[in-house]
Order: C-alpha cells, then sequence, then structure tokens
C-alpha cells in the first residue's frame, strides 16, 4: 500500500502535481518519423471498428469473444503486424469459451526501454432486449450518440485503441519501446483471462499499464465543468454473508428467540457501524480536489478531514453527500435478505449479504472481523461469500501524468485532471496485484447523469467524443514511447 501523504505535505504535492501538468513530459519524443493526426479517413475506421465489435454479442456463454479476436487479429495482420506478434490465448471461464488476445507493437531490439500494456476487454454485461430501444447488439445512430452494448463499456476505447495501433503501424511509426494491447475476455466475470494477461512473456515486465477501460470524463448538459480522471486505485468488491439461526418452532407460540429478530439488530448494529477515513496519494488529491470545487460547509468540512481524519463533525457533514463521500473509508451496505421455512412456522434461518468495497490495502478478512464483532450482540456470525482480488494503489507518476494532460489538452484544453480511486472493479486491479503499476486514462466525455448507462438500458457513446478520442491516443502514445530526448538515460523517472 502507498504511503498516505502527512497533511503537511499537501500543498506541496499540490505544487508538484500542477508542474507536472506543464512541464513537458519526461519522455516526449524528438527523433520520431513524423507521423500526421488522425484523419477523417482514420475516424471513419474507427467507426467501423466499433460497430463491428457491438454486433458480435460478447455476453458470457455465447462463446462470441473468441470470434471478436479472430476478427481484431485479421485487421491488425491485415495492417502489417507480423503473425508472430499477434497471439489469441483460448481460456474456459466458467463453462464458457472465451479468449484474451495480445498484440505487440514492437519498439526496436534491445531497446533500455521497458514495455507499456494497454488494457482493455472485449465481453460485455448481458442486455435484456424488450427493455431497450434498439437492438442492443445493432448499433444504430441517433441524436449524436451511438447505441449498443458495449458501446461504452468498453469496445468504444477497443475499437479506438485498435485504429490507432492500425494507422500508427500503416505511416511507419516505429516506437522507441514495446506497446502491448492486452484485451480480456472475461473481465465482467472473472477475469481469468486478465490473470493468464498478466502472466504473459510480453506484459509481465511492463513498466506501467493503461487502462482504456477506467479513464473517465464528464461535463455539465451545457458543456460546461469538463473533468477528467486518472484511475490509480480501485477499491475490492467483496461479498459477505450474515447468518441468524435458531431451532425453530411453532408460530402459535411464539418466542423471544427469533432468528429474524435477530437479524433485525443485527441490520441496525450494521446500519450504525462506521469504518475510519483513510488516505492514500490517490483519494488524498481526489479529497483536496473536491473541498475546493464543492466549497462552503462541505468543502471545510472535506479540507477539515484531511487535517484531521478522526473529526467527527466533519465526517457527519460529509456523510450527507455520499457520491463523494464513499472515496474516504470502506463502505458496506445490506443488498439481500432471505429467511424462514412457512408462514406457520418460526424462521430457522435467515441471511443477510452484504455488499462491501474495500479500501485498498484493507484485507477482507479484517472488515469481515469488524463486521463480525458488530453483529456479535445479535448472535449472528459472518462468512466471506464472494471476493475479488484486492490491489493496492498505483504511485503518483508524473512524467506520465504530464503525458495524459497533454492528450486531454488535445480535446478539451483547461478541463480538470485528477487522480482517481474507484468504487468499481477493473482489470487494472489484478495488473496492479501482479506488480505493474496501472492507470485508467481517457477523455471520453459523459453528461452526467444521462449519458451513465454503462451495464444499463440502452448504453451510448457520444459520437463527437468518439471521433475526438483518436486524438487523446495519438497524443499519448506518442509521447509514452517516442524517442527519449538526447542525453536521457532511456527510462522515464519512478
Amino acid at each position: 500500500m502507498i504511503r498516505a501523504l502527512a497533511p503537511r505535505r499537501v500543498k506541496r504535492w499540490a505544487l508538484a502535481t500542477a508542474l507536472a501538468a506543464v512541464m513537458p513530459a519526461a519522455w516526449a519524443s524528438s527523433a520520431a518519423p513524423p507521423v500526421g493526426a488522425p484523419t477523417e479517413a482514420d475516424r471513419a475506421l474507427a467507426r467501423e471498428v466499433i460497430e463491428q465489435l457491438i454486433r458480435i454479442p460478447t455476453v458470457k456463454g455465447n462463446g462470441q469473444v473468441p470470434v471478436l479476436a479472430a476478427a481484431l487479429a485479421q485487421r491488425f495482420r491485415d495492417a502489417g503486424f507480423a503473425a508472430d506478434d499477434i497471439q489469441i490465448i483460448p481460456s474456459q471461464s466458467d463453462g464458457d469459451t472465451t479468449a484474451a488476445l495480445v498484440v505487440r507493437y514492437r519498439g526496436p531490439a534491445g531497446s533500455p526501454r521497458l514495455p507499456v500494456a494497454i488494457l482493455g476487454h472485449m465481453d460485455v454485461v448481458g442486455a435484456v432486449a424488450s427493455n431497450w430501444s434498439v437492438d442492443p447488439f445493432v448499433p444504430v445512430e441517433k441524436d449524436g450518440y451511438l447505441y449498443g452494448r458495449g458501446s461504452v463499456d468498453n469496445k468504444a476505447q477497443v475499437a479506438l485503441v485498435t485504429t490507432s495501433f492500425i494507422r500508427l503501424k500503416r505511416a511507419g511509426w516505429k516506437p522507441s519501446r514495446d506497446l502491448v494491447l492486452a484485451l480480456s475476455g472475461d473481465e465482467e466475470s472473472g477475469s481469468r483471462t486478465t490473470q493468464l494477461l498478466t502472466r504473459h512473456p510480453w506484459i509481465k515486465g511492463a513498466e506501467f499499464a493503461l487502462n482504456a477501460d477506467s479513464g473517465t470524463g464528464d461535463m455539465s448538459a451545457d458543456g460546461s465543468n469538463k473533468a477528467f480522471f486518472i484511475q490509480a486505485a480501485e477499491k475490492t468488491s467483496v461479498s459477505y454473508k450474515v447468518e441468524t439461526r435458531n431451532s425453530g418452532g411453532h408460530s402459535s407460540v411464539p418466542r423471544p428467540d427469533n432468528a429474524l429478530y435477530d437479524m433485525a439488530a443485527a441490520l441496525q448494529a450494521l446500519r450504525e457501524l462506521r469504518f475510519p477515513v483513510q488516505f492514500n496519494d490517490i483519494n488524498r488529491a481526489m479529497v483536496a480536489e473536491l473541498a475546493a470545487k464543492r466549497g462552503g460547509a462541505l468543502g471545510k468540512a472535506f479540507q477539515t478531514l484531511l487535517d484531521h481524519p478522526g473529526d467527527a463533525a466533519a465526517r457527519a457533514v460529509v456523510e450527507q453527500s455520499p457520491e463523494d463521500a464513499h472515496v474516504l473509508w470502506t463502505t458496506c451496505v445490506p443488498t439481500m435478505v432471505e429467511g424462514g421455512n412457512a408462514r406457520n412456522a418460526l424462521p430457522q434461518n435467515v441471511s443477510l449479504t452484504v455488499h462491501c468495497r474495500i479500501f485498498p490495502g484493507v484485507s477482507p478478512e479484517s472488515v469481515r472481523d469488524t463486521l463480525a464483532a458488530a453483529v456479535a450482540p445479535a448472535n449472528a456470525r459472518v462468512s466471506i461469500d464472494a471476493a475479488r482480488a484486492s490491489s493496492p494503489a498505483s504511485p503518483i507518476h508524473p512524467g506520465l501524468f504530464a503525458a495524459v494532460r497533454k492528450a486531454v489538452d488535445a480535446n478539451y484544453r483547461g478541463a480538470t485532471l485528477t487522480p482517481q480511486m474507484s468504487s468499481g472493479g477493473t482489470d487494472g486491479r489484478y495488473f496492479r496485484l501482479a506488480g505493474i503499476p496501472t492507470y485508467g486514462v481517457g477523455s471520453l466525455v459523459q453528461v452526467r447523469p444521462d449519458d451513465d448507462r454503462a451495464h444499463g438500458i440502452d448504453e451510448r457513446v457520444r459520437l463527437d467524443s468518439f471521433a475526438r478520442e483518436l486524438d487523446f491516443w495519438d497524443v499519448l502514445l506518442k509521447d509514452i514511447a517516442g524517442d527519449p530526448p538526447a542525453g536521457h538515460p532511456g527510462q522515464p523517472p519512478p
């Protein structure tokens, strides 16, 4: 786990981040063959690719991920990538046939620069067609959007990175290090292919990974307040079972020792449970930004917690804004309950599902112990029901963050750019766990809450933002894999 910055270092860190945002990237290109910016033909290709991807229903159980991987592999071969630099890795995941796709854009042999992995996933969650206004697996353009399952999560960025590799390869651009596209096939349902990718020989020594699935941006409906994020940490998703048991009996002879009463007491204990405020480098930067942006009593409360994490009064204020506050601590909430065996019988078993999003570096076992202590007076037992991998936060990387700043400015100059810790899970957690610092990047923009439809009905991507995103990847890839300036040791600083 990355050491949290002490309060007295916040201003110094903010200054360093501000300098990083305006300085040239530590490995800015100086001698790479000039390659022009994306053309309208390139944007048409990206549109063609995303529509092809949406039409392939890569939902778990369909066996279509290998079909999509093969289609992309053919595009890379047609663009001039050697067959030896394209690998489809088949896999079985919970009875489903899936696959991972790995494509290496080779740098010079013997380059001292470590490779960079670029992550995405080819699978999507299911869709109930009757709930949609269009067929989920037929791309439809309307009102400036492209509708289709996976249009945002994650086929837009897969199409854009694929198109970027193809256009740069066709133009003869030669990176100064290997760029490795690593597309998983079951991110939505187990991530077994993701774990295979972390051990792939082209990837396991990567300096860092760029996760195209988790770089986000949003803005107000009038186009103002554009904000983008570099995801550098993720909470761990864990479900727990809280159970109460009783010998039961006939409902005509009720007793005070009732499994449902015990569960009611356990629920009340969980409602009152609070996990401590915690900071790492990533959420400290997020909270500093929130303090400045929100202002007023809420902004003051955030600032107080930055300096005094145990301040109960400030916490009480922040808790009134849960959409912001969740970045400060582990969260646990009951989501499902099941109990009783007959209308006319005292309940013998009651089971409660509690879903937690755990702060990076905190073990699921320690959270289980905290839950168990809270519900012990209710005679309830707690066990781990389902858990995802827990991973540390990635360190602040000034050179990379400066490169992302330049790439965002190519489309949205002046937009804010902030490190982010997300509550949702991505493939990035497995790469971080494998020792590869991972950063979610991108500048696809959404109008919230109207466009926040990943996994939902009528998922869609803004076509104007999609077209611009080729410029983001053009700037970023040329920056991180261009030739280092003369006299540079060959590696960017940590």
